[in-house]
């Protein structure tokens, strides 16, 4: 079984070099690992210290590397239905050139590169897949596109493509305008099952978790714990917290104040992901460029222990039954009542926390089930259901 393991947090905190010495050290410990950037300022090569492509290179023993190459991406993930959409362009009268530009949509190119994480973990070419994801913001928006991906492949797409056979011919012969012809539908709908597929990949907690990356600094904490209530949200599980360059004692009297500011921070970090677990990386003496620096980074994080274990363990949410009614139980540390906000549509439940949004698809057992209230205790929201009584001798809710 392959294992997925994503790497993120904010820019600049040292994520890109987190992941390659995790690869370095998978690799070295014999298993066959590609290490994957799918972040558009990528620096998976410099910290390598060697080229890499829009495929995947060899860069040392079972080690491979892979960086984002957007046209090569688009052109595999997205050909079909960029054709079509350049050619609406060019008939509104853009040039070629132009019309191409306008296509590559915001986003699909860091979607593209997470589409290679299913096809890598498929492929049965390596054992681990670790990905140097975007920074935090753009790694949650991605994340969430597959849900908004089958609502469109459920919902939408049927419709749309049963207009475009009765209208196509018509509207093409009136007014000249290019129609989606089937094999573009056919490319969305692949395109949309290729995301189910790896959000189920992702989410799987048997095979995938998410890491994150942070400096022991104020905003570098507070963005942490949002992406850690997110992936939460979300059913992703988080199974490490790495505290990167912490600075050791003996630094000397300049950054003396720096490292008194982290220590201060530190409590609050190990209170605030608990029961996650937290290690340090320390403020090495040198760039960690290369692969000697590197196997140096992966023996202070993981020393003997695999890189590959699942540290931490944790469900994103639970149900349960309690005095005649079900309660759907959900994870959502550092946020407040008032951020949140629910609503139902039949099966679906509606989330917001802040500024996204989540479709729950609700268990069966809680599909036609009525909404009877919602409460707050610590870090879970609990929505309750009523539901009728158990039969009597009945079977036992799962």
């Amino acid at each position: 079984m392959t294992r997925v393991i994503l790497y993120t947090g904010k820019g600049g905190v040292g994520k890109t070099s987190i992941a390659a010495a995790t690869g370095l050290l998978c690799a070295g410990r014999g298993l066959r690992t590609i290490v994957i950037s799918t972040d558009m300022a990528h620096s998976l090569a410099d910290s390598f210290d060697v080229p890499l492509g829009a495929e995947p290179t060899e860069i040392a023993p079972r080690l491979w590397g892979q960086q984002s190459d957007v046209y090569h991406n688009l052109r595999k993930y997205w050909g079909t239905i960029q054709g079509y959409v350049s050619s609406v362009f060019q008939w509104r009268g853009l040039d070629e050139m132009m019309a191409e530009e306008m296509t590559i949509l915001p986003g699909m190119d860091e979607l593209a590169s997470l589409l290679w994480i299913a096809e890598h973990h498929d492929s049965g070419s390596y054992d681990v897949v670790i990905v140097d994801a975007a920074p935090t913001g753009e790694t949650l928006r991605l994340l969430s596109l597959p849900e908004a991906g089958r609502w469109w492949l459920e919902k939408i797409l049927p419709v749309e493509r049963r207009i475009a056979q009765i209208a196509g011919p018509i509207v093409r012969r009136t007014i000249g305008m290019p129609m989606p012809s089937e094999p573009v539908f056919n490319a969305g709908e692949e395109l949309f099952r290729k995301l189910e597929h790896m959000r189920e990949l992702l989410a799987d907690p048997e095979r995938t978790s998410m890491r994150v990356v942070l400096n022991l600094e104020k905003m570098v904490i507070k963005e942490s714990q949002r992406s850690f209530t997110y992936f939460h949200l979300y059913g992703y599980l988080v199974d490490l917290v790495v505290c990167n360059r912490v600075l050791p004692d003996g630094t000397g009297d300049y950054f003396q104040a720096w490292r008194e500011s982290q220590q201060r921070y530190r409590p609050l970090v190990d209170e605030s992901f608990s029961p996650v677990p937290l290690r340090d990386v320390p403020f090495f003496d040198q760039e960690v460029v290369g692969l000697p620096m590197l196997r140096r980074l992966s023996e202070a994080l993981f020393g003997g222990d695999d890189p590959t274990a699942f540290f931490y363990r944790g469900r994103p949410y639970e149900v349960f039954r309690n005095d005649g009614e079900m309660t759907l139980s959900l994870e959502l540390p550092f946020t407040s009542k008032e951020e949140v906000k629910l609503s139902r549509h039949a099966d679906e439940l509606v989330l917001r926390v802040g500024s996204l949004r989540r479709n729950l698809i609700l268990p069966r057992i809680l599909a036609d089930a009525p909404t009877t209230g919602a409460r707050f205790e610590r870090d879970r929201l609990h929505i309750r259901f009523a539901v009728k009584p158990r039969a009597k001798g009945g079977a036992r809710d799962a």
